[in-house]
């Protein structure tokens, strides 16, 4: 983002901030950033989450949720809590690692066992400890949504085992965790733009991806990338918070009901994730879409010890690694 993009973002939060405090003594709109899409699992329980907050305040806190990073991308975003202009938000465990060293643990290849392992960590005492290392950028995390688990997806073979990916090119987001966990498993990690994907597929730039089965399926990649190998390498969860300032102002009884309404909204986006996944995976089958399910992973596990020695670097971080695994 350029300086002039990034005022005009300010500027357009310091609009919405102008609005949203015109509000009476008995009533306050709160701004909710959102990168995705209005119909997106998440986008639908944020605003979830403003009804709750509306109907269990009697009108005293409402949310609006500005969708597809109108406020600003997410990096700009986060940086926007410690001004007080965004109120709440949902932002995924790896960009609030940036922030929060402790949070890039819930960031970490195969750290998470399944789906259910990764709620049992981010819904009890670790998530807590996670929520306070957000506190010092401003930050409360009330409740956790998914992000689904991503796993490659390749041009001319299926990946069984980590020597299939030998080689490879594969495409990644440009973020060093990516970076490590591919390179790690003996392919070439390539930063590229997500709109460019299909395309340097297409033409063999690259031989494959990775990402979870929504994102997959809607860009339409299985469309030149004919195998999918479920191998689940992350499951990054995303955190939806709220400005500590706002929670620091509330009463005791606004603060259950806040954190209630979070919850039930994480309820609803999960429900919906797994929905999502579903309709996803019917749609790569009836494409003809070769899905293999990688049952053995602890090759691809043992082959992360370079990727986990370079990134979890403090005793903290090797603290939370070690409860993380001892999660049922």
């Amino acid at each position: 983002m350029n300086i002039v993009q990034r005022l005009g973002r300010i500027a357009a939060v310091a609009a919405v901030s102008a609005v949203a405090f015109s509000y009476t003594a008995e009533a306050r709109e709160l701004r909710g950033w959102n990168l995705h899409v209005p119909d997106y699992p998440g986008s639908i329980a944020m605003e979830k989450f403003g009804e709750l907050l509306a109907e269990r305040t009697e009108g005293r806190y409402t949310g609006s949720v500005f969708h597809n990073g109108q406020l600003g991308d997410q990096r700009f975003a986060i940086e926007q809590f410690a001004l007080d202009g965004i109120d709440f938000a949902v932002f995924s465990g790896g960009s609030l690692g940036d922030f929060a060293n402790e949070v890039n643990i819930v960031s970490m290849p195969y750290v998470f066992r399944s789906a259910e392992h990764m709620y049992a960590v981010v819904d009890g005492e670790i998530g807590e400890r996670l929520s306070a290392a957000l506190e010092p950028h401003n930050m409360v995390a009330l409740a956790w949504y998914t992000g689904g688990s991503r796993s490659f997806y390749t041009v001319g073979k299926p990946i069984n085992t980590p020597a299939d990916l030998e080689g490879l090119k594969i495409r990644v987001p440009d973020a060093e965790i990516f970076v490590s966990t591919v390179e790690a498993l003996g392919a070439n990690a390539t930063p590229l733009a997500f709109g460019e994907v299909y395309t340097a597929l297409q033409t063999g730039v690259i031989d494959g991806a990775e990402n979870n089965a929504p994102s997959f399926e809607s860009t339409r990649h299985y469309e030149v990338a004919k195998f999918y190998s479920l191998d689940e390498h992350l499951m990054v969860p995303e955190a939806l918070v709220i400005s500590k300032s706002l929670w620091d102002s509330l009463s005791p009884e606004d603060q259950t009901i806040f954190r209630d309404a979070a919850r039930e909204s994480a309820e609803l986006q999960r429900k919906l994730w797994a929905e999502r996944e579903e309709k996803s995976n019917a749609i790569l089958a009836e494409a003809g879409v070769t899905v293999n399910t990688i049952e053995d992973k602890q090759p691809f596990i043992d082959a992360m010890a370079p990727a986990y020695e370079k990134l979890v670097n403090t005793d903290a971080l090797r603290e939370l690694l070690a409860q993380i695994q001892e999660v049922e």
